[in-house]
């Protein structure tokens, strides 16, 4: 028997997009359904979604369209599509709340909607309602980041739903640094028991609201997006923000694995968005890629320059402000920079002076363009990711795939993909620096600058890093383990509550003591 799942999330490619967790959300869900899994997608019907573009419309439902939110009832409405090249079903949640232009910020203002945790308290129920009115029984719902969570509350307090009884909960921590934080005061909001509010409660936190601990506490199980972010948020202060104790008292229960790249729009032997396609062992193509994003930009073609990239937002999680303090040693060697990213004020000015006054070496596009995106991992010969945290990364194997060769500090998934060149062996397929320093950035690039000069070194490298496999192939048997283990675990709940069957612990997928021990023993 398939297993049944309902995946609920703020954003989803194509329909709607910010961060990371819009990737996932639309390409592990059809991989899943390749494996023998039915998977429905719930998100959010923002006013920005394209309806005519991907098919959405109107669901008549069955019941009570409505759903309380403090102290109203609010209407809901139910818009479906079939998510594309795919079979997966995508449930959009309209209504008022999401009426509006934006995602999560006011584009008025730039700042999150002030009704920001209502707008949450609403999806969540009538995400619920929706799957209830279609009828279908589910092993798991699989709640993605703060947005979600509410969901884990809501399908057994303050009453159990019927027909949620035998459903697990998978909450997946893709950035523990957004956690949905709210005055206390807002709380009955919610319609919760006021104990879940009180000092120690699943939403309390410093006397504020946290959605993203409530998740963490009451769901059956949890995931995040990498085995070494797994291990960071629970050791320190740095990446738990303050949740890292909550984590250690689940670590039995938490599992790290690492998100998947979608290697059928991310192939550079097919990429109709780049300028020429190649492989391994025709790596021609990829010196035409790069002519033609140095021409783009006016930038003098010189073999014997290598050209870097960047991607992503431009904040301070990101290491911009390192790779901005290491640049006046880095520039004067020669290199090429193109960087693609919007983010805080201040590095984008600084971007820009810098492009003003390297006019040959550094150019700056400030918005999201996701053609210049596959040019840039086509045409740089290096990638930059120096953050100072990152749950998993997806442009590091996207580089990886184009025999572009990724520079990242030691963090979360990161260190899970990258493995440092060692010349003597022909063996890694990158390089990798620790702490968050302009220094230690710049003896990465100045390594990497060594490599470029020898080119049997440098063709080495990039064979390896194009040799390997971070497909979603490989994302989804795992996830497909724990949906299965998630199902196991909540019928022996159930088992348990009607008899005196002790509930035994989860053993069929390592904990996070397993996958440290395993690290210690290589």
């Amino acid at each position: 028997m398939s297993l049944e799942i309902a995946f609920l999330t703020a954003e989803a490619v194509p329909l709607a997009k910010v961060g990371g967790l819009a990737d996932v959300a639309g390409a592990l869900p059809p991989e899943l359904e390749r494996q023998g899994a039915r998977v429905r997608i719930v998100m959010p019907g923002y006013r920005d979604i394209d309806r005519s573009r991907w098919g959405l419309r109107p669901t008549p439902l069955v019941g009570d369209p409505h759903v309380t939110v403090g102290k109203h009832r609010e209407p809901w409405r139910l818009e479906s599509a079939r998510l594309p090249g795919s079979g997966v079903e995508i449930l959009t949640i309209g209504g008022r709340y999401f009426d509006r232009p934006g995602l999560y910020l006011d584009p008025s203002t730039g700042r999150e909607f002030e009704d920001q945790l209502e707008r949450w308290v609403f999806f969540c129920r009538a995400a619920l309602a929706a799957l209830r009115a279609r009828g279908q029984r589910l092993d798991v719902l699989h709640l993605n980041d703060h947005h979600t969570a509410l969901a884990a509350a809501f399908v057994r307090h303050p009453d159990p739903d019927p027909f949620f009884a035998s459903t697990a909960t998978l909450f997946s921590i893709h950035n523990l640094g957004y956690q949905g934080l709210f005055p206390a005061a807002r709380f009955p909001t919610l319609g919760l028991p006021a104990a879940f509010m009180e000092p120690l409660g699943p939403f309390e936190f410093w006397g504020r609201l946290n959605l993203m601990k409530a998740g963490l506490v009451l769901s059956d199980l949890l995931g995040t997006v990498s085995p070494t972010y797994a291990i960071e948020i629970q050791e320190s202060e740095e990446h738990g923000y303050g949740l890292q104790g909550v984590l250690r008292s689940r670590r039995a229960d938490l599992v790290g694995i690492l998100n998947g790249i979608d290697d059928r729009a991310w192939d550079p032997a097919v990429d109709p968005q780049i300028a020429a396609h190649y492989g391994p062992e025709t790596l021609a193509g990829k010196q035409e890629c790069r002519r033609a994003l140095r021409a783009r930009f006016g930038m003098p073609d010189d073999a014997r320059r290598p050209l870097f990239g960047m991607i992503g937002r431009l904040v301070t999680q990101k290491g911009i402000d390192v790779l901005l303090e290491a640049l006046p040693e880095l520039l004067p060697t020669g290199l090429q920079l193109v960087v693609l990213g919007s983010g805080q004020e201040e590095y984008e000015r600084a971007l820009l002076a810098l492009a003003r006054r390297w006019p040959d070496q550094v150019a700056v596009t400030l918005e999201f363009d996701d053609p210049l995106a596959h040019a840039i991992e086509a045409g740089c010969d290096f990638f930059l990711m120096p953050s100072r945290y990152e749950p998993c990364g997806l442009n590091q194997m996207y580089s990886l795939r184009y025999g572009t060769v990724p520079i990242v500090r030691r963090t979360g998934g990161l260190a899970d993909t990258v493995r440092e060149w060692d010349p003597e062996r022909g063996e890694g397929n990158g390089f990798l620096f620790g702490p968050s320093t302009p220094q230690a950035l710049a003896a990465a690039v100045h390594r990497a600058l060594a490599t470029f000069a020898d080119p049997e070194s440098m063709r080495r490298l990039r064979r390896n890093g194009m040799a390997e496999d971070f497909s979603w192939r490989r994302s989804a048997r795992e996830y497909l383990e724990v949906y299965r283990e998630a199902r196991t675990r909540r019928r022996a709940h159930l088992a348990a509550a009607h008899g005196p069957a002790e509930l035994g612990p989860i053993d069929s997928r390592p904990g996070i003591g397993t996958i440290r021990e395993a690290r210690e023993r290589e």
